[in-house]
């Protein structure tokens, strides 16, 4: 019994990565009053280029950090249709999520011999946190049930420094000001497009992260379907946590639990439960979310709306 609790925590922080990774990317973009729901294309980057540098520097951090630099690059793609030209946001967003999957299936032809599956990186980003051991009298060694992705412990840290830049900080706050009131933010000296910019931006480099996050931490390779949705399900998140850090890392961790659910229940002969029918429980669960809660969830008053210089 003790064993399975702490397994579920264990899939469940491993599982919740990512999803917390892409939902403080869209936080802090729609928070600055870009709404981005591109962060499925761009976990879709970050997870192919994590890989191809990881698998030729034989260094997962090089993988992770060009990674979040890849995100970076398809956000700013994001920033120039929306704060530069005005765009329509979600029809922008929609777009680069076709371009971020279709980029990195044709870099993968490219650079693996023609294959959209890449081969697996020869080291994974490490585990942390061997709390608790309990000896394995099989063998007389120790046996580790509470053992932790590295990427788990940087996305909670990147939670906390996320909520204090947001709330305690003077960027911070102008990056509230902007989503809420551009116009007043603009009379009060704050460079509204400036804002804009570096939040989108940085949305897509944590986006890359979370992507990065399943390729290096839990898969070891990237394919089509490395991230299969999670981008999407990381916004709903933002949703369910009401545009707060803290509420969607919690709403992901909710999701990661949905998911480690599945794989117990799988692992678990005495259901006799079709594993397509399983698969399905955190896409239904975010559905539930959204249904349950998009109209509860205030959104910030500016999320959408390009901003106009002089305009009221």
């Amino acid at each position: 019994m003790h064993l399975t609790i702490f397994l579920a925590i264990n899939i469940t922080l491993m599982y919740s990565a990512p999803l917390i990774f892409g939902a403080l990317g869209a936080t802090i973009s729609e928070r600055s009053g870009v709404i981005n729901l591109a962060i499925e294309g761009m976990m879709t980057i970050g997870a192919f280029i994590g890989v191809l540098i990881a698998y030729r520097t034989g260094n997962p951090w090089l993988g992770f950090l060009s990674a979040g630099i890849a995100g970076g690059a398809l956000a700013l793609l994001l920033a120039v249709s929306a704060v530069s030209f005005k765009a329509n946001q979600t029809v922008a967003g929609i777009a680069l999520n076709f371009i971020g999957p279709g980029l990195a299936l044709f870099l993968s032809r490219i650079f693996f011999d023609g294959a959209v599956m890449t081969r697996q990186v020869p080291r994974r980003l490490p585990r942390v946190f061997d709390i608790i051991r309990i000896p394995s009298f099989e063998n007389s060694r120790y046996f580790t049930i509470l053992n932790v992705d590295v990427t788990s412990v940087i996305a909670i840290l990147l939670m906390v420094l996320l909520w204090f830049f947001l709330y305690k900080t003077k960027w911070g706050l102008r990056v509230n000001a902007v989503g809420e009131h551009p116009a007043a933010a603009d009379t009060l000296g704050i460079n509204v497009y400036l804002v804009r910019y570096l939040s989108v931006v940085v949305s897509g480099i944590f986006a890359g992260f979370g992507g990065a996050a399943v390729t290096l931490a839990i898969v070891s390779n990237f394919n089509p379907d490395s991230i299969s949705g999670q981008g999407f399900i990381a916004i709903a998140a933002v949703i369910f946590g009401k545009w707060k850090p803290h509420g969607a890392f919690l709403a992901c961790l909710l999701f990661g639990f949905a998911q480690a659910l599945v794989f117990l229940i799988s692992a678990n002969t005495s259901f006799a439960v079709p594993s397509q029918l399983l698969r399905m429980l955190p896409y239904v669960l975010t559905i539930l979310v959204l249904i349950l809660f998009v109209g509860r969830s205030q959104a910030p008053k500016a999320a959408g709306k390009p901003y106009e210089k002089g305009v009221r």
